[in-house]
């Protein structure tokens, strides 16, 4: 039996990806988590083997996530979900310690396929993200600007995308606010932006937030 939790801030979508693992004998959803700080928590108490992991939540998001229970716990493997494709996001999730990376409109026997294979001890990716970033690395030069950013620079970036204030993210993050604002300038400096807004064109245009969501 393969225990799994979900995690996803959106009820639906959690409710639909449960059904189609409840239809799979091997399958056993142990928990499911609405933030990273849920799955934290239930990572600690269920042991799951298996936690497919929404890479934007609210709170503590899939990336600072993927980190806790990576570092936490080898016999758990994550598979991070997002609506975006685009670089540098799948590489950033891989490089974090997750086991896999699926779209949100990936069909249900991609998924269950997927769940088996890094439950086996297999990355996986599919087969485009594993081509464009396999091009990457033979040839790195890339015109994303947010190639450039660290793991915790592009979560502060994609949070200060969304609207959310310094004060906020620092809360949510449990670090200080003056050290939000440091990451802040040295993304705005790296990027060429000065402001959140010209930070959330630069992202609409990468592709990075999808403008039916703001």
């Amino acid at each position: 039996m393969i225990k799994i939790i979900l995690a996803d801030d959106h009820e639906l979508v959690r409710t639909g990806i449960r059904r189609i693992l409840d239809d799979v004998s091997d399958f056993k959803v142990v928990a499911e988590s609405k933030n990273g700080e849920d799955a934290v928590k239930h990572c600690r108490t269920d042991a799951p083997d298996i936690v497919l992991m929404d890479v934007n939540m609210p709170g503590m998001g899939g990336l600072e996530a993927t980190k806790k229970i990576v570092r936490m716990s080898e016999n758990t493997r994550v598979i991070c979900l997002s609506m975006h494709t685009e670089h540098p996001i799948p590489t950033q999730v891989m490089q974090l310690g997750a086991f896999g990376f699926l779209t949100k409109d990936a069909d249900p026997e991609e998924m269950i396929r997927a769940i088996y294979k890094v439950h086996s001890g297999q990355k996986y990716l599919p087969a485009d993200i594993a081509e464009s970033i396999a091009m990457r690395r033979i040839t790195p030069e890339s015109d994303n600007p947010f190639d450039s950013l660290s793991t915790r620079e592009l979560n502060i970036a994609m949070r200060l995308t969304k609207g959310q204030k310094v004060p906020e993210i620092a809360s949510e993050l449990c670090i200080n606010p003056k050290t939000v604002n440091s990451y802040r300038y040295r993304m705005f400096e790296k990027l060429g932006v000065s402001t959140d807004v010209e930070l959330t064109h630069l992202a609409l245009r990468h592709k990075l937030i999808d403008s039916n969501l703001l």
